[in-house]
């Protein structure tokens, strides 16, 4: 059979489970999700090779109104908007029964590129009365001619397989890409700093402001041990206190959880250091957030 090969952006607006459905579709993390918004600020690519189809997901920030005021949103909302240009198929995912103001922003954003559509219902299995479902399917159905509409449970599992045989339906033929073992496009520092962040956002989203980043400043791979240096950069000294806690309780937990899943997902023993340090201004600083990495779109 023909190889064929696609990119296919997964966008919606904040905290609707895009994220959750990238790791389901690849079968392991890559993405890291919490229940606040903007937990992504990046655009990360997977890749998905069954036989003679790649699929390469673009995952996105969040598209959001409103937010612009600090360097550091308006560079999520450019990663987000760019990544559906230049895509064969966008995958739009909304949350249940729910049609926002935010919605309809991401979906006039979709129009205007003219790029195929497929619409993803997801978190279904929250739903209290599951007749509401088809009628909400059928309003959103005329807000654009969509190419399908799927409920899903991304956290479950449930229909997002006939959600990928969907996908491959519309990818175009044409050689891979990538090789056939390769799920990202992003290094192992990346995600290492990635991981500690999202340990981060989870035990601290309600009580620390968006104003956290990760840097690694070591990453040193052995036959049989990772070394990972992680400095974690706040805005303020209050920031710094919280997130090393009560006798450095909370830094130590947040460590013990990243490193878990570090040895997941590198398949090694990792010996990790986590340092925090006060950095007044990074997130409104162009030219610090490239020094961080957020640099996707020079």
């Amino acid at each position: 059979m023909t190889d064929k090969c696609g990119y296919i952006a997964i966008v919606g607006r904040p905290n609707v489970g895009k994220s959750t459905l990238l790791n389901r579709i690849l079968g392991q993390k890559l993405s890291i999700t919490s229940r606040k918004p903007q937990t992504t600020r990046h655009q990360i690519l997977g890749m998905k090779t069954t036989d003679e189809v790649q699929a390469i997901y673009v995952d996105t920030p969040g598209l959001h109104e409103g937010y612009n005021e600090k360097a550091l949103n308006r560079y999520i909302n450019k990663v987000a908007s760019s990544a559906i240009k230049d895509v064969d198929l966008v995958v739009f995912v909304i949350d249940r029964t729910k049609w926002t103001d935010e919605d309809q922003v991401v979906l006039e954003k979709i129009k205007a590129v003219k790029v195929p559509c497929i619409l993803v219902v997801n978190k279904i299995d929250f739903l209290e009365d599951k007749a509401t479902l088809l009628p909400f399917m059928q309003s959103v159905a005329e807000k654009m001619d969509f190419l399908e509409i799927f409920p899903v449970s991304a956290k479950l599992g449930k229909n997002v397989e006939a959600l990928e045989k969907s996908i491959a339906g519309y990818i175009p033929e044409g050689i891979h890409f990538y090789d056939k073992d390769q799920f990202t496009d992003r290094s192992a520092r990346f995600l290492a700093a990635e991981l500690v962040r999202e340990k981060i956002m989870r035990q601290l989203g309600e009580e620390l402001p968006y104003s956290v980043a990760v840097e690694i400043e070591k990453f040193e791979e052995t036959d049989r041990l990772i070394t990972i240096h992680a400095l974690i950069l706040v805005e303020r000294d209050g920031q710094k206190k919280i997130i090393i806690g009560d006798k450095g309780a909370r830094i130590k937990q947040i460590g013990m959880d990243a490193r878990k899943d570090m040895e997941s997902l590198f398949d090694s023993k990792i010996m990790l250091h986590t340092w925090v340090k006060v950095k007044g201004g990074w997130a409104d600083d162009d030219r610090a957030l490239k020094s961080l990495g957020y640099n996707d779109l020079d």
